[in-house]
């Protein structure tokens, strides 16, 4: 039996929350931030990460 993709949990998550929110990628800061640090520890075993591997978080704006 194929091994769980350790991502797939994070994954699914982000699908949820962008349908529930209409596709506003804003709305799902938290889950899509959850799968970068996945993304992080198991790029090598998670073929749910192959979009997020050179894919680098927006800049955060600064109010300075």
């Amino acid at each position: 039996m194929p091994q769980k993709d350790p991502c797939q949990r994070q994954a699914c998550a982000i699908q949820k929350c962008l349908q529930a929110n209409k596709y506003v990628e804003s709305m799902c800061e938290d889950v899509i931030r959850e799968m970068r640090r996945c993304c992080e520890t198991h790029s090598g075993n998670s073929i749910c990460c192959s979009g997020f591997k050179d894919s680098k978080p927006p800049e955060s704006k600064s109010n300075t």
